[in-house]
């Protein structure tokens, strides 16, 4: 027998191992964790579960793995409430907080009503490379965009805003054209 026909023997071992497991440990574990958590945190709580008790196959007591399992669930049910707190806390700590005011780099009132009237994607892009600084490579990463895509769509973008600021100049400005005409002599 080679050492990938061996891996793959005992791979097909482990998940026959887990597959048993999971079928006997299944109802009580969901039960378990449903009695102490919202239907959504228990089945995040059961899935970590079950990822913790497949990585951990080799520590499961092959006689009554069930109070093994709870142990698992209980702790990661017990992490999940602190998370969950944590979150909580963060959340009215920030709402406490006074709104930062407006940047006065950004207290334009015609460039926020040219934005405005961009799609959301185009304003996203805009924002990405204006007021964080990243470059197409780095937009593209975020956006998940390729490179290519990020720098076209950034472009047009970037275009489309120049429209709409030239309309609005246009349009506010109130202006007369100023220069030699015709009628005026020289």
């Amino acid at each position: 027998m080679d050492a990938g026909h061996i891996e793959t023997h005992v791979q097909s071992d482990r998940h026959r191992r887990f597959e048993a497991l999971a079928a006997e440990v299944f109802d009580p574990l969901q039960r378990y964790l449903l009695r102490r958590m919202n239907a959504d945190d228990a089945a995040d709580a059961f899935s970590e579960t079950l990822m913790t008790i497949w990585r951990r196959l080799d520590d499961v007591p092959s006689q009554n793995p069930l109070p093994w399992c709870y142990g698992v669930a209980r702790r990661v049910a017990s992490n999940h409430r602190r998370g969950r707190k944590r979150h909580l806390q963060l959340v009215e700590r920030l709402e406490r907080e006074p709104a930062p005011a407006p940047s006065e780099e950004f207290a334009d009132p015609e460039l926020e009503a040219a934005l405005a009237a961009l799609p959301d994607s185009d304003r996203e892009l805009l924002h990405l490379w204006a007021w964080e600084g990243l470059e197409p490579r780095d937009i593209a990463t975020v956006t998940g965009l390729t490179v290519n895509a990020a720098t076209l769509r950034l472009s047009r973008a970037r275009k489309k805003l120049a429209e709409k600021m030239t309309r609005q100049d246009l349009r506010t400005s109130g202006q007369e054209r100023v220069g030699r005409t015709k009628e005026q002599p020289t």
